[in-house]
């Protein structure tokens, strides 16, 4: 998600770069009916999610994003630091049971966000869908604000797709749908790419653009097949911890 703000420009220059390996197509190779059909971006973003929510609960694992308790990933940057955690506790959101994932974060040693998400997944698709958050930002070791916090059902805001069960290059989804607050959207990319990080050599892995209408700056994420996000902009996973046995 786009708030990791503090790696946007490092993620911007990768992406950039990974652009520049490849040639533009040229306009005239474009044909007239190609160009009378395209249509603006802004209109090509999934938004509406036709789902039974009979069938979304709060624990199953997708092939990039497990809701199995016990679940964490640690993650660090210089001095910076994530730790995501898969919590044994759920927590009813717009009617529906939600797992609880917290994300807890760094900066220079000193903890600056912790967050509460709130995920349930398909168990017909294996789509995970995102329930909103609660956002504790820390100053000084004291909460200071709250911002991008919001939840589905509320003031307006509608849940959003955080990872489908059949990820396709150029799906493009909002995973955030809260006017003013929270619109984080994202782009599949490649299905192939392959990355080294202190917990690892990853292949096959999903990248994915994320972007948001109310700002500006790219992230970029990279999701290993049954272990899930490996990076985070320049942020790296650096140890990965699955469930115990006889967890729920």
């Amino acid at each position: 998600m786009t708030r990791h703000a503090r790696f946007a420009v490092l993620a911007l220059l990768l992406f950039s770069a990974a652009c520049q390996q490849q040639p533009a197509a040229s306009p005239s190779a474009m044909s007239s009916d190609q160009a009378a059909t395209t249509k603006p971006a802004e209109e090509t973003w999934r938004e509406r999610f036709d789902v039974d929510r009979a069938n979304l609960g709060p624990t199953g694992v997708n092939p990039y994003f497990s809701l199995m308790p016990g679940t964490v990933s640690t993650f660090r940057h210089d001095e910076d630091t994530l730790t995501i955690t898969v919590l044994d506790e759920t927590k009813v959101v717009d009617g529906v049971t939600t797992r609880v994932i917290e994300e807890r974060e760094t900066e220079d040693g000193e903890l600056a966000e912790v967050s509460r998400n709130f995920f349930a997944i398909d168990r017909t698709t294996n789509d995970v869908y995102y329930f909103g958050e609660e956002v504790d930002i820390y100053k000084d070791g004291k909460i200071v604000r709250h911002e991008g916090a919001w939840l589905s059902g509320e003031k307006n805001a509608r849940f959003g797709l955080m990872m489908p069960g059949n990820s396709k290059v150029g799906d493009r989804f909002y995973q955030e749908q809260a006017p003013g607050e929270a619109m984080d959207r994202a782009e599949i990319v490649a299905m192939d790419a392959t990355i080294d990080t202190p917990a690892g050599h990853f292949e096959k892995c999903m990248r994915v653009k994320e972007t948001s209408p109310l700002e500006r700056g790219t992230s970029t994420k990279v999701y290993a097949p049954g272990i899930g996000l490996v990076m985070d902009d320049g942020i790296l996973l650096t140890k990965s911890e699955q469930p115990k046995p006889g967890a729920r």
